[in-house]
Parts: structure tokens; sequence; C-alpha cells
């Protein structure tokens, strides 16, 4: 087994005079000390050794240590390395067997001791180079958020982002240098948040009341048609749900949402995990800001989204050196030539083809592919209750059949 040559040292705001004899004693030997200039501040000065400060972007990092392989190198961090933090960065490029990690507690720990929540029942995240817009998909009636921030202003720029989405009364908590002799707390409600002034180094904490009313609190597929801005070319509430539910979303899935519309799969597959990731190809442009602005509404701005017609389009997504995807969504019609060809090949074996269509010939080619294929086939015919006149009606949407197959492990082009 190789011996670590490389530790990671968590610090908190007390610095070196809060680390244990072990982590003090991996500073004290280290042949090359790594760390933001504020980590790097706390050591004691003129002692000889080598200091590498954070190079942005961070992974130029990983050459620069690389090249000290074998060297007794000390990386610096705040609290938990491996909360959002850079050892988790590190091991991208180097065996755990070479790493030695010595966290302190995290802010989400330190934070929850301060708020009395227990960690558990709380949405985590970093907003730490990200858009503010994840945080809206940590929204629902009683939630308890817990936020890295970026800077001074995430404070302000997420109570504004909440007073706009129509929680103004959602209780922000502003925890700043939680450790150490310079903590403070700020709290108020989003819309009473104003030009607080706030030290860069915050964590956010966000409650929402247990009455708020919100359009998209569940992460279950099948969000309001209404949810979504678009043209009408979407796949409506009740077949979402059944497609989401095909497709079969788990951590870390990869989805092509070919066809995209107006993102409504892609999305809804999003926020069914924050470790989704999700590509949605469409080929008209006027609906490519659409899937944008629904992405960002519904609070998964890291929705992918590819310009063009499949499946040429779909060789943009290999030249780019992207994964296979786990599972792939076709929700525009087969009349693509190569369509279904192209997403067959690029699906990784085991992962799980969904295709929906409306039309007598989209339903022939499916009966085809299906007996070639196998799989299922569904036919889902939807009626909505809607006024006529004084009354009430049923008033049916078009029916939809879908297709829903597994690669198999030992698949065949």
């Amino acid at each position: 087994m190789t011996a670590p040559w490389l530790s990671v040292v968590g610090l908190g705001e007390d610095g070196l005079e809060g680390l244990s004899p072990a982590a003090r004693a991996l500073v004290e030997s280290a042949q090359v000390l790594v760390g933001g200039e504020r980590h790097l501040a706390m050591l004691p000065v003129g002692d000889g050794r080598e200091r590498l400060t954070w190079p942005r972007p961070l992974l130029d990092l990983l050459p620069a240590l690389e090249a000290r392989r074998g060297r007794a190198v000390c990386v610096l961090a705040t609290g938990d390395p491996l909360c959002y933090g850079v050892a988790t960065t590190l091991l991208r490029r180097f065996a755990p067997e070479e790493c030695l990690i010595l966290p302190a507690p995290s802010a989400f720990a330190l934070a929850c001791a301060r708020l009395g929540w227990p960690l558990e029942r709380v949405e985590t995240l970093t907003l730490h180079g990200r858009p503010l817009e994840l945080v809206l998909a940590r929204l629902y009636p009683g939630a308890r958020v817990l936020a890295l921030s970026d800077g001074a202003a995430t404070p302000a720029e997420v109570a504004e982002l909440l007073v706009g989405h129509g929680l103004g009364a959602a209780r922000l908590v502003v925890l700043e240098h939680m450790g150490g002799p310079r903590e403070r707390r700020l709290e108020a409600t989003a819309e009473a948040w104003g030009e607080r002034s706030v030290a860069a180094f915050n964590t956010l904490a966000v409650e929402i009341p247990a009455e708020a009313e919100m359009l998209a609190p569940s992460r279950l597929a099948g969000l309001p048609d209404r949810a979504f801005l678009g043209d009408g070319q979407m796949t409506k509430r009740e077949v979402r749900a059944a497609t989401l539910a095909a497709l079969g979303p788990w951590p870390g899935a990869l989805l092509w949402d070919v066809g995209a519309g107006c993102g409504s799969v892609a999305i809804e597959w999003l926020r069914s995990d924050p470790r989704c990731r999700a590509v949605a190809v469409e080929d008209k442009a006027s609906r490519i800001a659409t899937i944008a602005a629904n992405a960002a509404a519904l609070g998964v701005p890291g929705l992918k989204i590819l310009e063009g017609r499949a499946p040429a389009a779909l060789a943009g997504l290999d030249l780019e050196g992207r994964e296979r995807p786990d599972a792939v969504f076709i929700g525009g019609g087969l009349d693509g030539a190569g369509l279904f060809e192209a997403c067959w090949a690029a699906l990784k074996p085991g992962g799980r083809l969904v295709a929906n269509v409306v039309t007598l010939e989209g339903e022939a080619r499916l009966l085809a592919l299906q007996g070639e294929r196998g799989g299922e086939l569904t036919r889902m015919a939807v009626a909505r209750a809607e006024p006529i006149g004084p009354f009430r009606g049923w008033r049916p949407l078009m029916p939809v059949t879908q297709w829903s197959v597994t690669k198999p492990r030992e698949a065949t082009p």
C-alpha cells in the first residue's frame, strides 16, 4: 500500500490553536504548505518552507502537486475538506491511500449547533461559484436550508430571489466567522433584509414558513403544467409522471432529453436528486431560452442545453467528450432518420430508453422496435374535467403511446 504523502488538514476560525496534536504535527512536518491566503497567513513566517497559494481555477493545483509527489505536502482547508471542499478535487487525481485527511467541524455542523437544527433534517448546498437558483429546488413549506455563501453579497441576493418567488416571509440567518473571536449572527426576514453589511466569510440559513404556498414544492415527478413556460409543446403532467417513473432516475445518473420542448422531463429528472445530471437537446431556437428560464425558475440551472436537431446534434455531445447517458428520453417523435439508432448506440448497457409518440406513424415505429428489442408498450389516455358552459365535462388529451426498454448488458448496436 502507498504511504500517504499528501495531507489535508481542516482549520477552524481558531487557526492552529484549534488543531489536534496529530493535525498540528502534519502541518509542522510538511515540506510544502498549500492553502488560500487566509490559511497561509495563520502560519509562522520565515521558516523557509515552500508555500503554494491556491490557483484559479483550482484544478491547476493538481499538476503542481503531482510535480511534488513523494514530498511531505500539507494542504490547509476550511472546516471539513470533503464537504464541498478541496479534498474532493484532490481525490480526482490522487488515490485515497496517498492522502490523509483530517477534518475540522464543517460549517454545516457549526451552523446546526448554533441554530439547534438536526443536520439530517436540513437541506445543504454551496453557492460558491454556483447559480443562486440552486436554492429554489431545496424549498418547500417548512424547509430548512444551509448554504455556503459565495461572498458578502450572497445573503441579499438570496433574499431578493425569495421575495421574487413570493417567499418574503422566509427567515434568513447569516452566521459569520463561526468558531472564532469575530463570530456574529444577523437575522431578518427576506423582505426585511435590506442592505445589511455582511462579512464575506459567512454561512446562510434559510427557513421557509410551514404555511408557505408554493407552486412547485414537490420533487416527485408531475409538477403542474403551469409551472413551465412554453409554447404548448410539453409532456403533460400525467404522462410526464409516468415517463419519469419509466426512466427511473437515481443519484448521479445522466439523462439525454432528445426533443426537449420546454425541458420539463429533464428538469424533473434533475429535481429528483441534486446529484442527477441531464442534457436537453432541442432544435428550435425559440425554445432554448425557454428551457433555460424554466430550469432556473425550478432550481436546476445546471441543466445542459444543446441546440440542434437529433441525431446529428448528438455527435456534438461525443465531440465535447461527455460520457454516455444512463437514460434517454425521446419525446419529439421518432420520425428522424437514424434517431433511435443513434440514441441506442449512445446509451450505456443497462441503461433505459423511453420514447413517447402521439401519431399513428410513430406508433407503428414503436411496434416494430418493440418487436425487435423487447421492452414494454403502454398507451395512456388522460381526460381532465373542464367547464362546459355552466357545467363540467371530460376533455380528453391526445393519447400517448410509450415504449420503455432496458438496453441489455451484452447489447448489439
